[in-house]
């Protein structure tokens, strides 16, 4: 016998309520067929903060209009079906249809992807977007299908630029010498720190506002919106544009899930989900705008760094990476950072 946690129980209850509801509405229709469910899991909450919940949102929408509801993706936020690390897992079974989540954590699956957590390797997201739209997107789709069991729907982006925000002043490369940056406990991010001069150091993202109050660290290497909801900037006021990290979201729907649509309803689930990626980017674009506008406003200071310094800083670690694996190293090429 298979025992839940609370939390568990309650996200299982609330996914079986809602696809009640939505199956009940559906018959209420004069003749209509039960509608085709999927469940999508995503780590973040349900709100204008989440990029996963801005690209589900538009995909919905999308959804709904070309299909009439045929087909139902119901959300499940803020981890309620486990943690990241396990969900993958679920998804490739096919337990769970879907997931929206960072490019990381699929290296856990596709060491390959990694490659797009390495520092410097683009300039900005319009750069990210045509990367990912060409060659490159293409070979690590491939790989993560091949791997992962899962199809790519849309890269989307992340809510901004990662950048270093502390307790004191960064003004140059020399100030982020042996500077306790908490990083996003990934290796090439933990790498890209390390070769930038700071001492990066994990941390859950829960205990970072702890952690900067009792100087455990000195900073954090985040985006904007998520400094701004998480009220970092209260002990961070300085940030340095390091902009060291374009890492992109990704959809994924589970291949044998996919296959139980209908070829008609394939086609309008696809350009769904590539319309919900244009939306979200559209979106994501703004929200950092209006994040560092928030953020000035409470007092963070803001100053520009020698980015070509950290750049050729980091060019061993896209060595040591691709040297690992051939795929990285054809995708660095296909960048031009090879």
């Amino acid at each position: 016998m298979k025992f839940y946690t609370r939390r568990q129980t309650f996200a299982l209850a609330a996914g079986t309520a809602c696809l009640a509801g939505a199956t009940a509405a559906w018959h209420g229709q004069a003749g209509a067929a039960s509608p085709i469910m999927f469940r999508m899991y995503s780590s973040l909450p349900t709100d204008e903060n989440s990029s996963h919940y801005v690209w589900y949102k538009g995909f919905k929408a999308a959804l709904d209009a070309r299909t009439g509801g045929q087909i139902v993706v119901n959300f499940f936020p803020n981890s309620q079906l486990g943690a990241e690390s396990a969900a993958i897992q679920q998804v490739r079974l096919g337990a769970i249809d879907m997931m929206i989540s960072g490019t990381s954590i699929w290296a856990t699956i596709t060491p390959e992807i990694g490659v797009l957590d390495l520092g410097y390797l683009f300039d900005g997201w319009d750069d990210v977007g045509r990367v990912l739209g060409g060659q490159p997107g293409k070979l690590l789709g491939q790989q993560l299908e091949k791997k992962g069991n899962v199809s790519i729907l849309g890269y989307g982006y992340s809510l901004g630029a990662r950048n270093v925000f502390a307790r004191n002043p960064v003004k140059t490369p020399q100030d982020l010498r042996d500077v306790k940056i908490r990083a996003l406990p990934v290796p090439n991010v933990m790498a890209t720190l390390k070769a930038m001069g700071a001492a990066p150091i994990p941390m859950p993202g829960g205990e970072v506002y702890s952690g900067l109050q009792t100087g455990v660290i000195d900073g954090l290497e985040h985006d904007a919106p998520t400094v701004l909801a998480s009220k970092f900037y209260e002990i961070a006021k300085f940030c340095a544009l390091t902009k060291h990290i374009y890492n992109p979201i990704v959809a994924v729907v589970n291949q044998a899930s996919f296959n139980r649509l209908p070829a008609a309803l394939k086609a309008d689930f696809l350009a769904a989900a590539a319309e919900a990626t244009d939306q979200e980017r559209a979106t994501a674009k703004v929200s950092e705008a209006k994040a560092f506008e928030a953020l000035k406003t409470l007092g963070l200071t803001v100053n520009e760094i020698d980015r070509a310094y950290f750049r050729q800083a980091v060019k061993p670690v896209w060595t040591a990476f691709a040297a690992k694996y051939a795929l990285a190293a054809e995708v660095l090429h296909e960048i031009g950072a090879g």
